[in-house]
């Protein structure tokens, strides 16, 4: 499923738009800031002083929220960032870590499953996520942006996936096969192996930053590439992101079957016939997202 520009559809049955589908203007989080402004959502990581820790309330809430953004009518481009001058920490030591400890085995694969559950929202959600990362980045702050679809950094970025200088194996919320579809399997193995910290330059040769941007400009570039998306067919946009999502587990026949299908279906929308008259009348067309 799409989202779309149209935020009322007298078309629409109206079981539909009573239920999942509904605006998010009026979301009240509790434990980020949350933005939402000619259809760009902006998420902020909000504890500086800590350097932006996740905490068991914080991963729940982001997860329910990517969850609630598959059915969002007046959201079109996610960016999530931090406050201050870092990203995210990674899980609290004192809030999560330590906890872990006392946990038995069931109850670790609860935790688990449900950061993992983060990841699969964020990936199932069809508007285009854009980490603007500055600072540290690291363990699962590290996976946040790794499961967005772009990332754009500055040079005095720190991304690290330090899972083993924990004690544990790089294979955390998906890193082991989302991160070396980013930057090749000899750099991620790498990273997951020593879990050092790469600099912003390194990360932007590497290719898990799209570019880098000054720490002054970060917010301002992220939210201007997130508005860019959303002057685009935004339907079309959210069908990309489910093709290359869904295309990783899929033979190259699989994919171009799969992708005659998606693109048959985008052919259908009004957007298709606005960019066609648009294109004849020699003018840029004008999305509406449906």
């Amino acid at each position: 499923m799409t989202s779309t520009q149209v935020t009322a559809d007298d078309t629409l049955h109206p079981a539909l738009r009573a239920g999942n589908h509904k605006p998010l203007a009026g979301y009240q989080p509790q434990h980020f800031l949350w933005k939402l402004e000619a259809g760009v959502a902006t998420i902020t990581l909000n504890r500086p002083d800590r350097k932006n820790p996740l905490t068991f309330d914080s991963y729940v809430e982001l997860r329910d929220l990517f969850g609630q953004l598959k059915y969002a009518t007046d959201v079109h481009a996610v960016v999530i960032t931090g406050a201050g001058n870092n990203f995210c920490s990674g899980g609290d030591v004192h809030e999560i870590i330590g906890p872990l400890i006392r946990l038995k085995a069931p109850e670790l694969l609860m935790f688990t499953r449900m950061t993992g559950d983060l990841v699969k929202a964020m990936r199932a959600c069809p508007q285009p996520i854009i980490a603007a990362v500055d600072g540290v980045c690291a363990g699962a702050g590290a996976i946040i942006p790794m499961a967005s679809d772009m990332r754009l950094g500055t040079e005095r970025s720190k991304t690290a996936f330090l899972f083993n200088r924990v004690g544990l194996a790089g294979c955390d919320m998906g890193a082991c096969a989302m991160l070396p579809r980013i930057i090749g399997q000899g750099r991620a193995s790498e990273w997951l192996y020593t879990g050092r910290s790469i600099g912003g330059a390194e990360a932007e040769r590497s290719g898990f930053f799209n570019r880098l941007c000054t720490p002054e400009q970060l917010a301002a570039d992220a939210d201007a590439l997130a508005r860019d998306l959303v002057a685009g067919p935004t339907f079309a946009n959210g069908m990309t992101k489910t093709m290359l999502h869904q295309e990783w587990s899929m033979s190259i026949d699989q994919a171009l079957e799969a992708e005659a299908q998606a693109q048959a279906i985008c052919m259908l929308t009004q957007d298709y016939h606005r960019a066609y008259e648009a294109f004849v009348a020699k003018q840029r067309p004008v999305f509406q997202g449906n």
